[in-house]
Parts: C-alpha cells; structure tokens; sequence
C-alpha cells in the first residue's frame, strides 16, 4: 500500500512538472509573426518585420476599457519617464500599445488616446490598429499576433472585451522574454529591473 502511494505521488509531480515546463516552453519560444503588418495612430503602415533591433514593450488594450487598460497605460507612461532618464528610452527599448478593437479604435481614436495621457509622440511609443480600408484582414492579424503570445480576448456582446492581463517584454528578434500583470498589478519598479538587465 505504501508503495502503491508513492508510486502515485511521483506519477502526479511529474505530472504537474511536465504541465509546467509545457507553459514555460510555450512562452520562451513565442515571437511575432514577420508578416504582421498594422497602421499607426497617424494612419502609416507598421511591419514588425522591418521593426528596429530593440527590446519592446507591448500592451494589448480598447481605448473605451473602464479599468485595468488605462491603468496600465498611465503606468508604462511612469515606467517611461524612468527610462528616459536613465537614457535608454528609445534607444534600448520602445513601446507598442495595440487595440484589440480595431474597429471602434481608429487612428485617429489612437492618437486621441496617446494624447490624453500624455504620452510624448517622439517615435519611441507606437500605438497600433487596423487600416479602416483592410479592417477585417487586420483584425485577424490582430488576433494572431496576441495569441501568438497566449494572449485571449473577445466581445461578450456589450462592446466591453474580457481579455488576458498581461503586458510582454520582447527582444530585439521580436522573441519573447518576459510577461508582466496588468493594471494595478504592473509595478512599474520590476518590470524596470528587467528591461535594465537585458539592455
């Protein structure tokens, strides 16, 4: 009988080991897709294949989210201010802030949203949606590049998206490195720390 019950304690570590190490896997090997083109809050076109050789900072939200979005947007902004005064915003690293609501999140709702947190439009925090003329093809590029990072969202029908929580540090390559909390939860202080010892 003792036997039998340490034989099925190993069974159910290995078990909860290998679903681990099947999630940490899953992580360390996500990037961006190359073919992932979207427009900017001032209506160009972006292609992360053409990106520029730093790390990225990248947040999923809907510019009408009432809570844990804007929250974090206000955070990186402080986060921001710290690594412009160190001097490596925008020479190590920069920012993407992508709508998974391309179609109410025009360009133009993108740049109003940058512009009320003031958020310096200095090249180095791109905001991202679909191209109003392209929004269905742009919508699911939307999809593949958050799900290419585990992250889930969708529309229960109110207009208000129930979605993952997390924002994700990419390397130069557009591989992944590391996922932060969302909202209240994103300390800005940690997620400093590793940017600062990957740079």
């Amino acid at each position: 009988m003792k036997k039998m019950y340490i034989i099925c304690s190993i069974i159910v570590v290995l078990g909860i080991t290998a679903g681990i190490s099947y999630f940490i896997l899953r992580d360390m090997s996500s990037s961006i897709p190359e073919d992932i083109s979207l427009v900017t809050m001032h209506n160009e076109e972006y292609e992360f294949s053409k990106s520029d050789n730093k790390l990225k900072l990248i947040e999923f939200m809907y510019t009408h989210c009432p809570d844990i979005c804007p929250t974090t947007t206000q955070r990186m902004n402080l986060l921001k201010n710290d690594l412009v005064a160190d001097g490596v915003f925008g020479k190590n690293i920069e920012f993407f802030t992508i709508s998974i609501d391309p179609y109410r999140d025009t360009p133009e709702k993108m740049l109003h949203y940058m512009n009320t947190f003031d958020i310096e439009d200095d090249g180095n925090w791109t905001l991202l949606t679909g191209d109003q003329e392209n929004i269905k093809e742009d919508q699911a590029e939307i999809r593949e590049l958050a799900e290419s990072f585990q992250f889930q969202y969708r529309d229960p029908g109110d207009g208000f998206y129930v979605h993952s929580t997390f924002v994700f540090l990419l390397d130069e390559n557009n591989k992944f490195i590391k996922k932060f909390p969302m909202g209240e939860d994103f300390d800005k202080d940690k997620v400093y720390k590793k940017i600062m010892k990957e740079i």
